[in-house]
């Protein structure tokens, strides 16, 4: 793999005298008291500043302030008018744009498109406090405020939206966002060495527009520079096989005609298609090679070629072999230079080392910031994740090759928290990253890794080239707990199992020491058509890692359990695939209250599937087999239904699709069937996470209401005399207190009225 300048080797601007603020500022008061005239940089971003390395605007203002640049803040500015961008003044160098955290528009919607009443990124959990297509809004509301200063546009909605993208809540597909936004240079993945590259290149006088040469960057360009090579991949289907034309002069009966053609053998036909080999070129080098995509516009009206983009995409993107890619928008090219060069770890010691406040700015006051209350004890020990999984984004923002810290630095971190974060009791809420135990682990040879070309490492099986060892994280763990003033450390991060039941040692050490009563963990299915659509190992790995997990809780002498989480309604998913998921479920006495339905991010290959049906993990063609998608809003019901199979609301759903399926076996009392024959008394129950996907403002509680039941009257479940199922005794103890409820509560109403005597106003309460 090539290699990059150190972060750390660059020389220092000559701001670099101010030294480090104790925040970076977000006022003309914070600036003055720091002897500020002006700004070398401006970051404006979509969530709260918290200056913490878990927030991407501290990371990179801390990193660009370490440069010697003065770095200020504008956190979720009114972008209404152009009047909050200016309130800093006009930055010397560059405005860098990002949305936050997350996507501005998985921020602010649910899979269901209801909006979130919620969010997790601004002080008091307050939803609205950032637009739509936030990167987008903000870069143009930057260049009204300051005409001639470039725009440099990051984060993760940038980076997921780079190229022509399918957008689910506009159900299109739309322009790189580097065109709508009107940026001049956009920067994805880790974007580390490119942010620091661009701003020293700005510093000595550079144009923003000469700058085209920095990995991990998309920039327009109207042709393809001298020197390079162009490889077409605008289309997809080869000229098939020509069959031979028979000579109409043999006669057919003669057999001894048809012998002598025979021995003939094959004739190359000069008519016949065939399919051009490139060879090998001593001139025709990766680093000069540029793949031409299919274009916008051909991407938007071609599902099957969008497709093949996105193949294309995702098959480019190991740092050591990916070649550059170029998509034509209109009349313009958009240019994406390959991944940028992972960070070494004495470079992600430097970038998690620098003096963060590790607390909202103080601007913000006593209001709490959810996300930062979720992570302020959580320590970040890598990044990238090798598992593919198609659903997720990670792999295509944060790469698959894992850039781990040192033990050193997270241990130094630790004691920092320890030391100086208000109201730390000595628990360490999580050691984790993207996954949580992928710390280290990397393929046994570099001249391999450089060359793979496999998008996940671990699927269908783990790759023999893939060093399992888990000692170093093992060993990382040990240090950790030992640390004076630490009680416990817990794994909250998503744990690999299948990576994990590779080292029964590592089992052991995390369920003896490091789960806090629960682990989660993600078979997101138990069907080999959508795990493989998915890229996740079979429901066999888990069965293994379960029987691990309970031997190791049961020697510890602890009570802990395992919380699976399932995906509803992903490529590939039949309505039999997730019938017999909730049989599973209901066989291993698993109840699911949050239930996680298939939402089409950017970019990721399981959205490519759902809007072109076509599966891009195998070449694509308008002939090659198709995959069965979910996209009615009924049938994404029904499949949410079958994993919450516990709860009344879903029932009639259920039984349509049941007897519809021929599977009306399964509707009745017993264990081994999914759900009852009848409703009960009243449908009260309520999902804890209901009032996040009801429309924001919108505070009221319907009444609940009652559900008749046409075999009795009163109320009380049917009876087995009635040809009706009966029911367990918790539930007919509920659906009589219910319905004594109910009429004693009438008899208070006509007490009130005078209409007679008033009755005890003690509720009844089932046993």
């Amino acid at each position: 793999m090539q290699a990059a300048k150190p972060l750390f080797d660059y020389p220092k601007y000559w701001a670099e005298c101010f030294g480090p603020a104790p925040f970076l500022p977000m006022s003309r008061e914070e600036m003055d008291q720091l002897g500020w005239d002006s700004c070398d940089i401006i970051i404006v971003t979509g969530d709260a500043y918290v200056d913490h390395p878990s927030f991407g605007m501290a990371i990179i203002g801390r990193l660009l302030e370490s440069q010697g640049f003065r770095v200020g803040i504008i956190a979720q500015p009114n972008w209404q008018s152009k009047d909050d961008f200016m309130k800093l003044g006009e930055p010397n160098l560059f405005f860098g744009v990002a949305a936050g955290n997350m996507d501005s528009m998985i921020n602010r919607y649910t899979a269901d498109k209801k909006i979130r009443s919620d969010d997790a990124y601004t002080p008091g959990g307050m939803a609205g406090k950032r637009p739509d297509r936030a990167s987008l809004v903000y870069s143009q509301r930057c260049k009204e405020a300051y005409k001639h200063v470039p725009i440099v546009l990051g984060g993760i909605e940038a980076s997921l939206r780079r190229i022509a993208h399918y957008d689910y809540w506009q159900d299109r597909v739309r322009n790189s966002i580097l065109i709508d936004a009107s940026a001049d240079i956009l920067l994805y993945g880790n974007a580390e060495r490119a942010i620091v590259e661009v701003a020293q290149r700005l510093s000595y006088g550079h144009k923003i527009e000469d700058i085209t040469d920095v990995r991990g960057t998309a920039f327009i360009r109207r042709d393809t520079p001298q020197g390079w090579y162009e490889v077409d991949s605008t289309r997809i289907d080869r000229p098939g096989k020509v069959d031979k034309i028979i000579n109409p002069y043999v006669n057919t009966q003669d057999t001894q005609a048809c012998a002598i053609e025979q021995e003939k053998g094959p004739v190359d036909d000069p008519e016949e298609a065939k399919v051009v080999q490139i060879l090998a070129s001593p001139r025709m080098t990766r680093d000069k090679t540029v793949i031409r995509l299919p274009s916008m516009e051909k991407v938007r009206n071609d599902p099957v070629l969008y497709a093949h983009a996105n193949r294309v995409l995702h098959l480019e993107t190991n740092p050591g072999n990916a070649r550059a890619l170029v998509q034509k928008h209109g009349e313009i090219d958009v240019w994406f230079n390959p991944p940028p060069i992972p960070m070494t770890t004495e470079e992600m010691d430097y970038v998690f080392g620098m003096p963060y406040a590790r607390v909202p700015h103080p601007a913000y006051g006593k209001e709490k910031i959810p996300a930062y209350d979720m992570i302020r004890f959580s320590v970040n020990i890598m990044r990238g994740c090798f598992g593919g999984c198609t659903f997720c984004s990670i792999t295509e923002h944060e790469g698959r090759i894992i850039q781990n810290r040192s033990e050193e630095s997270i241990i130094r971190e630790i004691e920092e928290i320890r030391d100086k974060v208000p109201g730390f009791t000595g628990v360490i809420s999580d050691l984790g990253g993207p996954t949580a135990n992928m710390y280290r682990i990397a393929c046994k040879s570099p001249e391999i890794e450089s060359a793979c070309r496999k998008p996940s490492c671990v699927f269908p099986g783990i790759c023999p080239n893939l060093n399992t060892d888990h000692s170093s994280l093992i060993q990382l763990y040990r240090s950790a707990r030992a640390l004076p003033g630490v009680k416990k450390i817990l794994i909250a991060s998503g744990l690999r199992y299948d990576l994990a039941v590779e080292s029964p040692e590592y089992v052991k050490e995390l369920v003896t020491h490091h789960v806090g009563g629960y682990l989660k963990i993600a078979p997101e299915h138990t069907e080999e058509g959508p795990l493989n659509q998915m890229m996740k190992p079979g429901i066999g790995s888990y069965d293994k890692f379960k029987r691990m997990f309970e031997k190791y809780t049961k020697e510890a002498g602890k009570e802990q359990y395992l919380i699976p989480y399932f995906i509803a309604a992903h490529p590939g998913t039949t309505d039999e695939d997730m019938m017999n998921l909730a049989l599973w479920l209901k066989g291993n006495g698993f109840r699911a209250d949050q239930v996680q339905a298939f939402y089409p991010s950017p970019m990721a290959t399981a959205t490519a599937m759902y809007h072109s049906g076509k599966n891009p993990l195998r070449k694509v063609t308008y002939k090659s087999d198709g995959v069965t998608i979910v996209k009615s809003e009924e049938q994404r019901r029904l499949h949410k239904a079958f994993l919450r199979y516990h709860d009344p609301k879903g029932w009639p759903m259920l039984r349509e699709a049941l007897i519809r399926m021929g599977r009306g076996d399964l509707i009745g009392p017993g264990k081994d069937q999914l759900i009852p024959l009848h409703q009960p008394a009243t449908d009260s129950y309520q999902s804890a996470r209901r009032k996040n996907s009801t429309p924001a403002g919108s505070h009221k509680v319907a009444k609940e209401k009652t559900t008749k039941i046409l075999t009795q009257h009163n109320g009380l479940p049917p009876r087995a005399s009635d040809g009706g199922n009966p029911w367990d005794k918790r539930e007919q103890a509920k659906a009589a207190a219910f319905a004594r409820n109910q009429q004693a509560a009438k008899e208070r109403k006509e007490a009130a009225k005078g209409k007679g005597p008033k009755p005890a106003r003690k509720p009844v309460v089932p046993r």
